[in-house]
């Protein structure tokens, strides 16, 4: 299931994209703020959040408690959903979290980039046991076999911790440290659909059994919600993130959408990967 193509009726972004700019079809787009400091972690538990780092996205509140920062669906139409305010380059993102219950109620952790790149952790608040992968490359939704799925014991009551490894020829995702999944670039689509531009992280959580979306998507979220249920929870203790690239902006050099033509400034110079 598109993720982002769900989420854009509900909080007004690009399907494709994070921000409103794919330099594959709109040429001149800014280039991308990336993270410096690497590696990142942040202790949602603190009661506190770096708002250097991290955006709350649309008007849903987040909470920061000591059991972490707080997304809760209350009624209709909220989607809580925070977002880093920079860009990785390849590298390891790590959440500490526990998914929200209820049924039709998506918890989502997404790596996204302006080209349509996804790379997702999804969480369906009628399965308490299960986890779903997936993976998009330049927003192609051509196929549907993309999708992988999980058992893991006590998703919403437990906390577990969801790690994305994603390197320049491999993508994994890990439980608790074990390997459930991997990608290698040559299987998708022989590397064109292998997500590899500079990506966001966004963590948050929405209806997708709302009544007035989709019936795939309904049927795809485990059912319609019921929103006399709420409130609908999902809270995310820790995040840590190593930026394989570490530079203070990323470009793309053309629109072929390569890890070959992104650059990176790191000062006021600009560098091939690798440099």
């Amino acid at each position: 299931m598109r993720l982002l193509l769900l989420l854009s009726a509900l909080v007004g972004f690009a399907a494709t994209q994070f921000g409103d700019c794919n330099p594959l079809k709109i040429s001149g787009c800014p280039p991308d703020k990336g993270l410096t400091n690497s590696p990142y972690s942040v202790d949602f538990t603190k009661g506190t959040t770096d708002w250097a780092s991290w955006t709350s996205i649309g008007t849903d509140s987040v909470l920061y408690t000591s059991q972490g920062a707080v997304l809760t669906i209350n009624k209709k139409g909220e989607a809580p959903t925070i977002a880093t305010n920079w860009y990785i380059f390849f590298g390891r993102v790590e959440v500490v979290m526990r998914a929200a219950p209820g049924t039709g109620i998506v918890s989502s952790v997404v790596l996204a980039s302006d080209d349509g790149d996804e790379i997702d952790w999804e969480f369906l608040g009628g399965n308490n046991d299960e986890v779903q992968t997936n993976y998009f490359g330049k927003g192609n939704l051509t196929l549907y076999n993309r999708g992988g799925k999980t058992p893991v014991h006590d998703v919403q009551g437990t906390t577990h911790t969801y790690t994305i490894d994603w390197q320049m020829d491999q993508l994994t995702w890990s439980v608790d440290g074990n390997v459930v999944r991997t990608l290698k670039k040559e299987d998708a689509l022989g590397g064109l659909n292998y997500p590899q531009t500079p990506m966001k992280l966004r963590i948050g959580s929405w209806a997708g059994g709302d009544p007035d979306n989709a019936p795939g998507t309904i049927a795809w979220a485990g059912g319609l919600t019921d929103y006399t249920k709420a409130p609908f929870t999902m809270y995310v203790e820790k995040v840590s993130v190593t930026n394989q690239n570490p530079a203070a902006s990323y470009s793309y050099g053309d629109a072929s959408g390569s890890w070959e033509s992104i650059v990176l400034k790191k000062d006021d110079a600009a560098a091939a990967v690798g440099r």
